[in-house]
């Protein structure tokens, strides 16, 4: 099983899907602005990135650069911040087992196949 965190509006979030179903995965497709994961699951899924919450914030996105931007959080303060504000994080996350990866490209997925 494999579980993709997706934002249909994010083309490289469409294009990973898309490569994932081409490989005939079974797939978990977790919307996560609708289906947010609570920090405890952003936890489990960084520790299978080896990635800590900073690196995987959009630092582009409005509500950070309003909020957050030039300010020091630990990084439970992060996860609190990301379960809060999942437009943060960034997408798509792949995750098969206990490997994880970022869709930037898309064919950066087929690592962890």
């Amino acid at each position: 099983m494999v579980t993709i965190y997706h934002n249909n509006k994010c083309s490289k979030s469409r294009q990973t899907l898309e490569l994932l179903r081409e490989k005939g995965e079974e797939l978990q497709v977790v919307e996560y602005l609708k289906d947010t994961p609570s920090a405890e699951e952003l936890k489990v899924v960084l520790r299978k990135l080896g990635l800590k919450p900073e690196q995987v914030l959009r630092k582009g996105e409005q509500v950070y650069k309003e909020k957050f931007a030039g300010k020091s959080y630990s990084d439970e303060e992060w996860l609190q911040i990301m379960a809060a504000n999942p437009i943060l994080i960034e997408r798509p996350i792949v995750v098969k087992g206990d490997k994880a990866t970022l869709g930037r490209p898309p064919e950066k997925v087929l690592d962890i196949l």
